[in-house]
């Protein structure tokens, strides 16, 4: 089998090294006010371990209240050096190590109504929705206006341009997962301009991707981590249609009007992790079926997408459930087209030098890969650090005792 994992691909007219992507994983680890803090550092310095030709930064806040809990990385005037250290640390030790830089890409995000601000204990979200509603029809939310929403992009502008100084190659605008921008796509019935119609559901997003690419010029270049399905129920979720089944038809659309923008790569994936985390982080908790099942429904929609647009390049994700035989799944997708990076989350929590140790022995270790336990996102939706309680068991295995087991 030809090992295209280890072949140089051009982004953005920059070379990369191999084909192996780290995905944007929250630690929330970073100081009350947004800075990276001490278990940030260590976390990126390991993944540098791993020689990954792309780091793809984690979910960053552009503005306070959109902040998904309150130890989320914030860049702002008051944070940018944190940030700034942090990326230079992190190329001077790549360089050393593994003899080039990464290219490092830093995913700007409003949370929406996955936000947890300070004094703000009201969510902002783009509508009211009963899915994501269920069970908390007596906590209070605030939909989010149209006059706040058309601020946006000005919050966006700034965050970008202190990325740029900060030191980052590439910036995505986040629309995946049930944030902000995601869940607008599927704002049918909202009112205003920010929902009915199509062109109505993407105008905040590609008016912060324009406003951003206006705003760095050629110092760094603009990407996107989009959901292609939301896989919910007809009406309260983007991809599906009145028989609840996925349907890409307006997923085409966006893509298409982004390659019209300028946008070369993109990081596809699918669901939302709080509601239904085995749609996009397959597990076999129940069967091994149950995984299996997942793996073929991310392919089948990552198998459509990549054919219609050859012309794009494509982060593939969810490759950390193949565990040992993660590396062979990513090569015969790569090789198959179904996809030009392979993206890798869990596994670089649990085993960042996974990449390293494939070139060296050809194998991955079974002692060492992440074993689709979940514990990583359980210490994130308790309020705390997140990182593998199994494989790194002496830094998370007291948090997960003191906010997880405690309850």
């Amino acid at each position: 089998m030809k090992d295209i994992l280890s072949e140089k691909i051009n982004i953005y007219g920059k070379e990369l090294q191999n084909r192996i992507l780290f995905q944007p994983m929250e630690g929330c680890d970073g100081t009350a006010d947004g800075n990276a803090d001490t278990l940030t550092t260590r976390r990126y310095l390991r993944f540098v371990e791993g020689s990954p030709a792309v780091i793809w930064f984690e979910a960053t806040a552009v503005c306070n209240e959109g902040r998904a809990n309150p130890r989320q990385l914030y860049i702002n005037e008051n944070t940018v050096q944190s940030f700034n250290a942090l990326v230079t640390a992190v190329k001077k030790k790549s360089k050393e190590l593994n003899g080039f830089e990464p290219l490092m890409i830093v995913q700007l995000t409003h949370s929406g109504r996955y936000s947890k601000p300070h004094g703000t204990p009201e969510p902002i979200v783009a509508y009211r929705n009963k899915t994501w509603e269920k069970g908390k029809e007596d906590q209070p939310f605030v939909v989010a206006t149209d006059e706040y929403l058309s601020t946006i992009p000005a919050m966006y502008k700034k965050a970008a341009e202190l990325a740029v100084e900060a030191g980052f190659d590439g910036i995505d605008v986040k629309c995946c997962h049930g944030y902000l921008f995601n869940e607008l796509l599927s704002a049918y019935k909202r009112e205003g301009n920010y929902g009915g119609s199509l062109e109505n559901r993407t105008r905040l997003y590609f008016d912060c991707i324009d406003t951003v690419k206006d705003a760095v010029g050629n110092r760094a270049f603009v990407t996107t981590r989009l959901n292609c399905c939301d896989c919910f129920p007809y009406g309260y979720g983007f991809g599906v249609n009145e028989k609840d089944e996925i349907d890409l038809t307006e997923t085409k659309i966006i893509i298409n009007k982004l390659s019209e923008k300028g946008i070369e790569l993109i990081n596809l994936t699918i669901g939302n992790p709080y509601l239904i985390p085995h749609i996009n982080r397959p597990y076999a908790i129940n069967s091994p079926e149950d995984g299996k099942i997942g793996m073929k429904r991310i392919y089948n929609v990552m198998k459509e997408i990549t054919s219609a647009f050859p012309n794009i390049k494509f982060v593939i994700s969810a490759l950390s459930f193949e565990g040992e035989n993660a590396m062979n799944y990513a090569q015969n997708l790569l090789n198959e087209g179904v996809g030009d990076l392979a993206g890798f989350g869990r596994m670089t929590f649990a085993y960042p030098t996974f990449y390293k140790d494939y070139l060296e022995t050809g194998t991955l270790d079974k002692k060492k890969v992440c074993i689709k336990c979940n514990k990583c996102s359980e210490l994130m939706r308790a309020g705390t650090v997140a990182g593998c309680v199994i494989r790194d068991s002496e830094v998370y295995m007291p948090y997960y005792q003191k906010y997880v087991l405690k309850n």
